[in-house]
């Protein structure tokens, strides 16, 4: 069983270390007898992604991703285990797959002759207004 992120990108599951923790908040009785939650911790460094996601991850400014590499995430949101296990899997998926998309670079666009006209005519007209509203001279 993997993790896929591309189609040519999956993350094996012994890499993927997950734990079954106590859920915090409210929660009754049930909260306190049954390990719902889920720790998941992901080491980059020791992962086989391909080094172009790593350098990505490792990039990036996530608090999620501590000093040394590791990414934790914490799924509580679900009352079963399963849905949170599905949980973390997915947002390690999403964080993973954040990382290989590459943002179009932006080409600066210059304003048109008549755009700059209309520009400099429209402070023109406003210079005018306001100096009608100085002291009148006889």
């Amino acid at each position: 069983m993997s993790l896929y992120i591309s189609s040519h990108v999956s993350v094996p599951e012994d890499e993927i270390e997950l734990s079954a923790i106590r859920a915090q908040g409210a929660g009754g009785q049930n909260v306190n007898k049954v390990s719902s939650a889920v720790h998941l911790r992901f080491d980059i460094h020791a992962s086989s992604l391909p080094e172009f996601y790593k350098q990505g991850l490792l990039a990036l400014k996530d608090r999620r991703i501590n000093k040394e590499g590791v990414i934790v995430i914490k799924a509580q949101q679900f009352r079963t285990q399963e849905k949170n296990r599905e949980d973390a899997l997915l947002r390690l998926q999403e964080l993973i797959k954040s990382v290989a998309r590459t943002s179009k670079a932006r080409v600066p666009t210059r304003p048109s002759r008549s755009a700059r006209k209309k520009r400099v005519d429209e402070k023109t007209q406003r210079g005018k207004i306001k100096s009608m509203r100085g002291k009148v001279k006889y």
